[in-house]
């Protein structure tokens, strides 16, 4: 005599909903640290560009005898720099005059030095 048995495998529709369930619960834990994790790699990028514009600057400024108070003019100070600087986020520098900080549009998000 044959035992029949019904031996289907697969998953079933609870299992299906829980590892759904579960992808989700991760993905709402993980996009927002990404998120947050891109916003302030963007600031410190902002951050260096900005010093390294304010070094640009005053090597200018010795090279061509100014003083502080002395207007920049941004394409002569960008041939101290390896290429013109952009903000990762969007902004616009602003040199300044010598011996001032060089300040990024986006100040209100922490772009300053």
């Amino acid at each position: 005599m044959k035992i029949q048995t019904n031996n289907k495998s697969g998953f079933t529709l609870v299992e299906i909903m829980i590892v759904v369930a579960i992808i989700g619960l991760l993905a709402a834990i993980a996009i927002p640290n990404f998120v947050k994790a891109r916003t302030t790699a963007q600031k410190n990028a902002c951050i260096a560009n900005l010093k390294q514009i304010d070094g640009a600057k005053e090597q200018w400024a010795l090279e061509n005898k100014k003083s502080a108070g002395t207007a920049s003019v941004e394409a002569d100070v960008n041939a101290f720099l390896k290429a013109g600087p952009l903000c990762p986020g969007g902004g616009t520098y602003a040199y300044n005059v010598v011996g001032t900080d060089p300040t990024c549009t986006l100040t209100a998000d922490g772009h300053t030095l």
